[in-house]
C-alpha cells in the first residue's frame, strides 16, 4: 500500500495538535477521514504512530522519529509544487532560443523586449548562429525555438512561417547600380562580389540565382554583418536577405530588390514535433504569432 500526501498531512496535523478535532479543523476534513488516513498510513508503514491509551493521542517512539521526516517530505512537496506553479504562471523558468544572425540582429530584440516586459522573471538564453546550427540546436534540444529560413530538410522539426524574405542587392553609396530601376543578378556578376562562405544556405541560394553567369568573386565571409562592412569599405557588392536591410542601411549602404530571378524564402519558427513546449516558449510563440499576424 502506497503512502499519500493526504495521509502525511493528516499525521503531521494530529502530531502537532494532539487532537483529531483540531487537525480536522486545520485541514478542513472530517474527523473520520483523519482517522482513516492515519490508520492507512500506519498499515503502510507496519506499525502504530500514536498510542491510543486514554483519550489523548500521544506519539509512539516510531511516530516521534517519523514526524520530522514527514514534515520535511511535505515541505519538499510544497516547494516543488510551488516551483512548477511559478513556471506555469511564468514567474520562473527559462526561454531558450536559437536564431540566425539576420533575425537576431534586426527583429528579435524588439520581440524579446516585449516578452521581458510581460514576463520579467523568465531567464532568456539566446544563441545567434548560422542557419545550419539553428536547426541542430533545436533538434538536439539546446533550444526550444529556432528562428530561421525554412530548411530544405525539416527532419523531426515543425516550421511555422511568419513571413517571406526577398534577397536584396547591397551597394556602397554612389555605386552605378544604385541608379538602375531594376537590378538583376547578372548586374551584380559584373562587379567584385562578396559572398557568404561555401556550405551555407545563403551561399547555395546566391549561387543558384547567378546560374551560369558566375560573379567576379572577391572574397567570402562567415557573417552577413562582415559582408556589410566589406561593402561599406568599397571592396565590392553583395546580395543578402532583406532581414538585414535595416542593418545594411545603418552602415550607410544602398539596398535594392533583386530580380531575374526574384529569390524569396520563408522565415519562421522551428520547434521539435515531439514533446510539448515549456510555458515560456508557448508564451513567446504566441507573442511572435500575434506580432506577425
Amino acid at each position: 500500500m502506497s503512502t499519500t500526501i493526504k495521509q502525511l498531512r493528516a499525521f503531521v496535523a494530529v502530531a502537532r495538535t494532539r487532537s483529531l478535532a483540531e487537525a480536522s479543523a486545520q485541514l478542513h476534513v472530517s474527523q473520520p477521514a483523519i482517522s482513516i488516513a492515519i490508520r492507512s498510513l500506519e498499515e503502510s508503514l507496519g506499525g502504530d504512530l500514536f498510542s491510543r491509551e486514554g483519550r489523548q493521542l500521544v506519539l509512539t517512539p516510531e511516530g516521534t522519529a517519523f514526524v520530522e521526516r514527514a514534515q520535511q517530505l511535505l515541505h519538499n512537496w510544497d516547494n516543488t509544487l510551488d516551483a512548477v506553479q511559478q513556471r506555469f504562471r511564468l514567474q520562473q523558468g527559462q526561454l531558450s532560443i536559437a536564431a540566425i544572425p539576420a533575425f537576431a540582429l534586426n527583429q528579435l530584440p524588439e520581440l524579446l523586449k516585449k516578452f521581458h516586459r510581460q514576463h520579467p522573471d523568465i531567464n532568456i538564453v539566446l544563441e545567434d548562429i548560422v542557419m545550419e546550427r539553428v536547426v541542430n540546436a533545436v533538434q538536439e534540444g539546446r533550444a526550444e525555438l529556432g528562428f530561421s529560413f525554412r530548411p530544405d530538410d525539416l527532419g523531426n522539426l515543425s516550421f511555422t512561417p511568419i513571413g517571406d524574405d526577398r534577397f536584396v542587392a547591397v551597394l556602397p553609396e554612389g555605386h552605378k547600380l544604385q541608379w538602375k530601376t531594376l537590378v538583376r543578378w547578372q548586374d551584380l556578376a559584373q562587379a567584385p562580389f562578396i559572398a557568404m562562405n561555401r556550405g551555407s544556405a545563403v551561399r547555395r541560394w546566391t549561387d543558384a540565382a547567378f546560374g551560369e553567369v558566375l560573379p567576379r568573386l572577391l572574397c567570402e565571409a562567415n557573417q552577413l554583418s562582415t559582408i556589410g562592412r566589406l561593402v561599406q569599405s568599397g571592396l565590392g557588392v553583395s546580395a543578402v536577405p532583406s532581414l538585414c536591410e535595416e542593418q545594411m542601411r545603418a552602415y550607410g549602404l544602398v539596398c535594392k530588390p533583386l530580380a531575374e530571378p526574384v529569390v524569396s524564402h520563408a522565415v519562421g519558427i522551428l520547434a521539435r514535433e515531439a514533446g510539448a513546449l515549456s510555458a515560456p516558449a508557448q508564451a513567446f510563440l504566441s507573442l511572435v504569432s500575434n506580432t506577425h499576424s
